[in-house]
């Protein structure tokens, strides 16, 4: 099995015609899910949140088949997550792709049942204080909240469908 570093790469890696959107619509489906679950693992395990279209991005090419994907591609595939809600375009010329490997609500939930878990839900805390504060460092919630807010909380997202200005004191729903 080819491996992307210590990223054990799917067996469809090295199959050509992964690397070409497909023209039948249950193979190119198939193809679609195939890459969404591949690009979140990626991203999930090597900690990152953005992919820039027009740049490389390891996933996206296999020199041992001497395959790249296509920028329709790519978009194509970015665009699918997008569409589930498992990130978003962070720009309105949809180059920049923010990739959540939660929805916004389950990395709203996960920074909630961190601040439960940790006895901060009578504190006042920024968002700043709680990423880098002693009970984050090595957690997961640690690296959501390396985030920086930039998709939690500008657009007031993240807090919307419950009340949490209970556990976070002093929230008011803008920032």
């Amino acid at each position: 099995m080819q491996k992307l570093g210590e990223f054990k790469l799917p067996h469809f890696f090295n199959y050509p015609p992964y690397f070409t959107l497909q023209p039948v619509r249950d193979t190119r489906e198939k193809q679609v899910q195939l890459w969404k679950e591949l690009i979140l693992d990626y991203c999930r395990t090597q900690k990152i949140f953005t992919i820039i279209l027009d740049e490389e991005f390891p996933l996206f090419t296999n020199p041992v088949i001497d395959r790249s994907l296509s920028h329709e591609a790519r978009e194509a595939f970015l665009s699918a997550l997008i569409s589930e809600g498992r990130a978003e375009w962070m720009d309105k010329g949809h180059k920049k792709c923010l990739v959540l490997w939660l929805r916004i609500q389950d990395w709203a939930d996960c920074i909630l049942r961190f601040v439960k878990d940790n006895g901060l839900e009578d504190s006042v805390m920024t968002i700043e204080e709680i990423r880098t504060g002693i009970e984050s460092r090595g957690t997961e919630e640690g690296y959501i909240l390396d985030l920086k807010t930039s998709a939690l909380m500008p657009r007031g997202e993240a807090y919307p469908k419950q009340d949490y200005n209970s556990s976070f004191m002093g929230w008011t729903g803008t920032y």
